[in-house]
């Protein structure tokens, strides 16, 4: 039988979340979506409490953030994107706008929405940074799903 990473968790009942994954880096992104999963497992939240959404790129979250909030469905929502550096400068303003609309979406709806939304400096398409990168997803995967259950217990 799983046992809970974390046994201080003292829900009152089993919580409903909502996952939103970028599509674009879907092989990285869906590391992190896989490692919050099995986190959830391990701490007996069953597969069918969780909702996982596709949206195009970590530009769309906020807005599916924020209807999932407002719907009354979901106990939190978790995003989950990369946003790299294309050769320009776009790249922080999609983070930096992407992270506080999220920040802004929770104090508005008073639901927890949490990030991993991460952008790494100087990712290379190439093989050696993807794996790089799909283990650091897996780790922050791991962790926003330790968050997310915390916070909401």
């Amino acid at each position: 039988m799983n046992q809970p990473l974390l046994p201080s968790f003292k829900l009152s009942r089993l919580p409903r979340v909502a996952i939103l994954a970028a599509s674009w880096h879907k092989d990285i992104v869906g590391v992190a979506v896989s490692a919050i999963r099995h986190e959830f497992d391990r701490c007996r939240i069953p597969p069918e409490q969780v909702s996982v959404i596709e949206v195009p790129g970590a530009f769309e979250i906020p807005l599916h953030a924020q209807r999932l909030a407002r719907s009354g469905r979901f106990d939190a929502v978790i995003a989950c994107g990369l946003v790299v550096d294309g050769g320009i400068y776009r790249h922080d303003f999609v983070g930096q706008t992407v992270i506080q609309a999220l920040m802004d979406v929770q104090l508005a709806t008073d639901v927890p929405v949490f990030s991993c939304v991460l952008t790494p400096h100087h990712f290379h398409e190439h093989g050696e940074h993807k794996r790089f990168f799909a283990e650091h997803f897996s780790t922050k995967g791991v962790e926003v799903a330790r968050a997310c259950l915390a916070t909401i217990a």
